[in-house]
Formats: C-alpha cells, structure tokens, sequence
C-alpha cells in the first residue's frame, strides 16, 4: 500500500514547537479522557500519530513499566525526537514506527489504539478506525481525542482580535483541509467503523494571566496552518501579523482580566467486539 501523508500542518521544526505547547494545554484533559476509558498498568498500547512523543510518554506513564507502548507517525524525523524524549525520561517500553499506519506490519495484540488531533487529517477516519481495530485483542479500547469549532477559541467577555482569530483560524464549514468538527464526529464515525456506540467525554481548556502557554498554541496553530489557508480561502497573512499574534492575544486578555477557552476536546472510547482480559479487565 502506498504512504500517504494526510497531515495538513507541515513538517518543520516550528511544527515539532507547535505540539509542545499543544501539549502543555492539553495534557491534562488527555489524561483524564484516558483515564475514564479505563487506560492502565500493564496494558499494550498503539500510539496512532505520535508526533513528539507526547502521548506516547503520556500512555507510558499510565501504563507502567509492566506495558508497553508502540508509537507510529509518517514523519521519520519528528520520530527521532520522540526516541530522546523517550531515552531521556528512562521508558524501555517504548517504541516508534515510522510510515503509514496502514501499510506496517504491526502486531495484532494490543489491548488499546490511542491517538490525539489524528483523524481530523484523515480523509475516511471510519475506514482507519476500522483498520486499526485489526490490531487489537477482542474487547480492545479504541481511545480518540479530537477538537471540535462548534465550540471556536474566543476570550470571555469577547474582544474584536478574539472575533478576528476565529475568521482567520477557521474556514467555513466544507472548506478542503481538515475536520474541524472532528469530536463531534467521533460518534458516527465509530459506528461507521462496526464499533459500539462510544462514551464520551467534552472539556475545553482554558486559561489567562501572562504565562499560560495557550496564546503561543493558537499563534503557532495558525502559523502552520497558513499555507493551506491562503490556497483555500484566500487569508491574507498581512492582515494576520502572525509574528506578533501571540503577543497581542496575550496583551488583549491579559489586559482586560479575561478568560481565553480553547475549543472544546471530545474523547471517544469504545471496545472491540469480544471477551478478552485487557490489562486485569473483562473486555465489555
């Protein structure tokens, strides 16, 4: 089968930045989604979409010593950061592939398949998703963590920068590029691949002051976005200043004692059909 690289926000070294900071807001809520789908000690773990290496180490920490964790991205070289990361914090229990999910020959024993902003740069999510459920056991989690803009970034109280981001950051509804409305997606595109009708789990981060690393996401967001924004509907990178954006984000909120609210985070877990113990559990 041939690769085929889906990702519309770049490979570069401002990209590799970018996930850092997304992480940094967006841990947490990972964690906790999961968490609630029940992720644990000495569960095998599939990392669609590793990037960095964040979720990986995330999975890790979750899992334990006693699992092991397996990430997989088409990006050879971000892939190599993620192994420092990994050599760096000790894990002997995690690995990196390099190339489409799709194409490699993995193993069909995992207890969970995990991924983080990974289907909304997929063009038939339902057709990936069940794929990867070839490589779990049977009663295997399926665990997806995507963004949604029904719910767009803005501050509380509103400002007119706020209202700007949101039409430069967010083409309308159809616009080639990826789903925006992926989480709320997720359900469909669950049943779609022969799961069961998924749980699921909303938050959205949020934050404020001079520190909270949020402005730079949303800044670097746009920056790799760019590209494919100007193609397809036009946006004039003049008008955005992009190399001061973070900067004023951080002044109009900071200045007005307001809130910055990323969009909403929609966690999806659902379990292959059949009855296997996964990580001390019945599968159910």
């Amino acid at each position: 089968m041939e690769a085929i690289d889906d990702y519309a926000m770049g490979r570069s070294e401002a990209e590799t930045r970018r996930l850092t900071f997304q992480h940094q807001v967006y841990g947490p809520l990972t964690r906790r989604f999961f968490q609630a789908a029940g992720i644990g000690a000495g569960m095998k773990v599939l990392d669609i979409g590793s990037g960095a290496g964040d979720v990986a180490l995330l999975a890790a920490d979750l899992v334990g010593p006693q699992g092991r964790v397996v990430g997989v991205d088409m990006n050879a070289e971000i892939l190599e950061t993620a192994r420092k990361r990994v050599e760096a914090v000790g894990w002997r229990n995690v690995t990196f592939r390099s190339g489409d999910v799709r194409a490699l020959d993995l193993d069909d024993d995992f207890d969970v398949v995990v991924g983080r902003f990974v289907l909304m740069y997929v063009p038939e999510p339902a057709t990936l998703v069940r794929h990867l459920t070839t490589r779990l056991v049977p009663g295997g989690l399926v665990a997806f963590h995507e963004i949604d803009f029904h719910f767009p970034p803005t501050t509380i109280p509103p400002s007119s920068l706020s209202e700007r981001f949101q039409r430069w950051a967010i083409p309308p509804p159809g616009s080639p590029g990826p789903d925006m409305r992926m989480g709320s997606n997720l359900f469909r595109t669950y049943l779609e691949a022969g799961l069961p009708g998924p749980q699921l789990i909303v938050e959205a981060a949020a934050g404020g002051g001079e520190h909270w690393p949020g402005y730079e996401l949303l800044s670097a967001t746009l920056r790799s976005l760019m590209p494919v924004l100007e193609k397809t509907v036009g946006l004039d990178p003049a008008e955005v200043d992009i190399d001061t954006l973070a900067d004023r984000m951080r002044a109009d909120t900071v200045s007005r004692h307001a809130v910055h609210v990323m969009p909403h985070m929609f966690g999806a877990w659902s379990r292959k059909p059949g009855n296997q113990l996964i990580g001390g559990e019945t599968g159910r």
